[in-house]
């Protein structure tokens, strides 16, 4: 892959810079290189003393460590979102539909738009779930949708999050830190804000209570506990929100109820926002060895007596080889072509798929089809012999387990470091809100980059770093 080919957010690809970064580029042009040196020592010491950090496994012990932060913001026009919010919206509203259809009737298995076999043999599907309708008819509360750029007007969705994505408190913390370090070029650019998310969420999740609820709807952050990689995010979200955080010892099952521990007693939560996997939420559904779920908690929510967001059995739309279908999906609930592109994807499980993934391993994007985190994956054009002969074998011993993508050159947007600003690839995850009300697009999200040149890697695992996310208005 070429950098040559590489589409500049900022510059564009005739070198000429783009209008959305015009205002920006004369403040950047008349600033200190000093003082802007300065402001980055400053950002990152301001996510250290506020804790944003994320722990990285895989090694004896976990890693705690910073999230690299970028001042240089990424700038999308209006006309731009506007376009990405449209293909967003109906994404999600074909995700939602199709995991009720799954879970209910079964119409897409039917009319054989998806094998049988991808929803059956799928780990993430739950047979507790079939015949259950959650509150609301609301499967994906939160989902985020992972974009990447490769032109002026060429979005691709890279992959689904309708379990339990992340990443939204360094969102909002990327743009608190810049709105402080930075005022002057909050009153020359006219930028979305974003600063309404927690207060959105709690009144999106309160509008997903379930029959038994009784008034103003409870709402509580379900954790797993203090060393999860995410625990900053489920602190801060909570308390934004102005709820309880809670872990699993808080909870148990009281008059047909979920309930949590408080000075008053035992009283009952109406939305739970859980951040554990599925496998974790309830010991008498599922992992009978967990002790980071609510033993019971699946019979209150069959019985109307909760609300769980997400709903549990969403991951079977986070598969990578499902995913693959998506543009069937969202053509057969909506009756309309998908506005947003799909990458091209070779599903292993088939055998001429795989017969061509093995033939060109060293130009491909392998992944694992529940993977996450960057973890698992192989990157075939910047891979050694050896690593592509390993991932090889593991394909032939499960091929059922990957999926395999050509290499995308995504998008740059510049990073500031001691050359000025030098590019680097970027992905954006808009979050995404729903309820019975509607669904809530937060215009931006979190812009994850690769801090290695060349890197495509972006994930913080990975040695990534994250920006803030500008959507201009009209």
């Amino acid at each position: 892959m070429s950098e040559k080919n590489i589409f500049d957010e900022m510059w564009g690809s005739d070198g000429q810079l783009r209008a959305p970064y015009a205002e920006f580029n004369t403040w950047f042009e008349g600033e200190n290189p000093a003082r802007l040196r300065a402001k980055q020592r400053e950002a990152e010491e301001v996510f250290r003393l506020m804790g944003i950090t994320f722990n990285v496994y895989g090694r004896t012990e976990a890693e705690e460590r910073l999230i690299p932060f970028d001042i240089i913001p990424r700038i999308i026009a209006a006309r731009e979102w506007q376009k990405l919010s449209k293909g967003i919206e109906q994404r999600v509203r074909a995700i939602n539909a199709f995991l009720h259809d799954v879970y209910n009737r079964q119409e897409i298995i039917k009319a054989g738009r998806v094998p049988r076999e991808m929803i059956a043999n799928n780990d993430a599907f739950l047979p507790q779930m079939l015949g259950m309708t959650p509150p609301g008819g609301i499967y994906t509360h939160i989902v985020g949708v992972d974009l990447v750029r490769t032109s002026d007007d060429d979005f691709y969705v890279l992959e689904d999050n309708a379990r339990t994505p992340s990443g939204v408190s360094y969102m909002l913390e990327n743009r608190e830190t810049m709105l402080q370090m930075f005022p002057e070029l909050f009153a020359k650019n006219k930028v979305q804000s974003i600063q309404n998310y927690p207060a959105d969420l709690r009144r999106s999740l309160a509008a997903c209570a379930p029959a038994a609820c009784d008034g103003d709807p409870t709402v509580a952050v379900l954790t797993p506990g203090i060393y999860n990689s995410a625990y900053y995010e489920h602190a801060f979200l909570a308390d934004q929100m102005g709820v309880e955080l809670v872990e699993g010892h808080d909870l148990r099952v009281v008059d047909g109820r979920v309930a949590m521990r408080t000075t008053r007693g035992y009283e009952p939560i109406d939305v739970l926002y859980r951040r554990i996997d599925d496998e974790y939420l309830d010991p008498l559904s599922f992992n009978p060895k967990s002790a980071l779920g609510v033993p019971g908690i699946m019979d209150v929510y069959r019985a109307g007596g909760i609300t769980i967001a997400n709903a549990p059995g969403t991951g079977i739309a986070d598969d990578k080889a499902i995913y693959s279908y998506m543009p069937d999906i969202v053509e057969f609930y909506t009756g309309e072509k998908a506005i947003l592109k799909n990458v091209p994807t070779w599903r292993c499980s088939e055998t001429d798929d795989l017969g061509y993934v093995l033939d060109n391993l060293e130009d491909l994007v392998v992944k694992e089809v529940h993977g996450s985190g960057g973890y698992g994956m192989l990157i075939g054009p910047t891979a050694s012999k050896k690593e592509i002969e390993t991932f090889r074998r593991k394909l032939k011993a499960r091929p059922n387990n990957y999926i395999a993508q050509p290499t995308l050159s995504l998008s740059s947007v510049p990073i500031f470091n001691k050359a000025g600003l030098t590019p680097r690839h970027v992905d954006l995850r808009p979050y995404v809100q729903c309820s019975p009300n509607g669904i809530n697009i937060t215009p931006g999200g979190l812009t994850r980059v690769a801090l290695k040149q060349g890197s495509l890697v972006v994930n913080s695992s990975q040695g990534g770093g994250t920006k803030d996310t500008w959507v201009l208005e009209d």
